[in-house]
């Protein structure tokens, strides 16, 4: 499988180019194989994006932006959605990707196994202690002869369930430990990820932030330029009117 990132190698939007720049690194960062396809320079690309990405995903005025995120042909989502998956440690899930052994996602979804596992046992148990109750009587189909034989099998069963029961806690209590070793020895990979992904996007902020200001000191010293310019113009009309005035006398 993968991954398609679309972009926009020629955006003029300092937002677009931003949240690319936040995608592609995060995926870098969790050594994810992805390839960027770019809308800029390829028509097809650009048709290909808007016409897969779902109607219900679009925009209002119907033509979607980059980046957006594909699976082979599959849509994964936009920006937004990428972020939410980030904050909420559900990025490979996004992806359509198994997560890695160790990672955050692993780990969640190894409890929810534990979880369905453990019901479905339930299940199972209650179904054949119904079976055994609607069971006929041996007593009844072979005479009074296996009344001790029952008794003898009664106390060996519940002897076996006590003996099972003494096991699957022995049982809980290693899978609690194992988990909470697990939960110890988790990679720091994703939260690095997360944490170098954050500065990028601080560094990206206070570079724009850099920006803005020096287009404000361009467009005021611009002013200024403009100011002085008249100023020197009224001056020399001036000097044109007094000699003129000068001449005529």
């Amino acid at each position: 499988m993968v991954i398609k990132v679309f972009l926009a190698s020629s955006s003029g939007s300092t937002a677009i180019k931003k949240k690319q720049q936040d995608v592609v690194g995060f995926l870098e960062a969790l050594k994810v194989d992805y390839t960027q396809l770019d809308i800029a320079c390829n028509e097809d690309n650009r048709m290909w994006m808007r016409q897969n990405v779902p109607e219900d995903r679009k925009p209002t005025n119907g033509i979607p932006l980059p980046p957006q995120i594909f699976n082979e042909e599959s849509y994964c989502g936009d920006y937004d959605t990428f972020f939410d998956a980030k904050e909420d440690n559900s990025v490979y899930s996004f992806l359509g990707l198994p997560p890695p052994p160790g990672s955050k996602e692993a780990e969640k979804a190894d409890k929810a196994d534990i979880v369905e596992n453990g019901t479905h046992a339930e299940e199972t148990n209650t179904v054949g202690n119904l079976d055994d109750l609607i069971e006929v009587p041996v007593e009844e189909r072979n005479g009074n002869t296996h009344r001790e034989e029952e008794k003898l099998q009664q106390v060996a069963d519940e002897e076996e369930e006590a003996q099972d029961g003494e096991e699957e806690e022995i049982t809980e209590e290693e899978t609690a430990d194992k988990e909470e070793t697990a939960e110890d020895e988790t990679p720091m990979e994703e939260e690095e990820a997360v944490e170098e992904a954050d500065e990028a996007h601080a560094e990206e902020e206070e570079g724009q932030e850099e920006e803005d200001l020096q287009s404000e000191e361009e467009e005021e010293l611009r002013q200024l330029e403009e100011e002085e310019e008249a100023e020197v113009q009224e001056d020399e009309e001036e000097d044109l009117e007094e000699t003129q005035e000068e001449e005529a006398e």
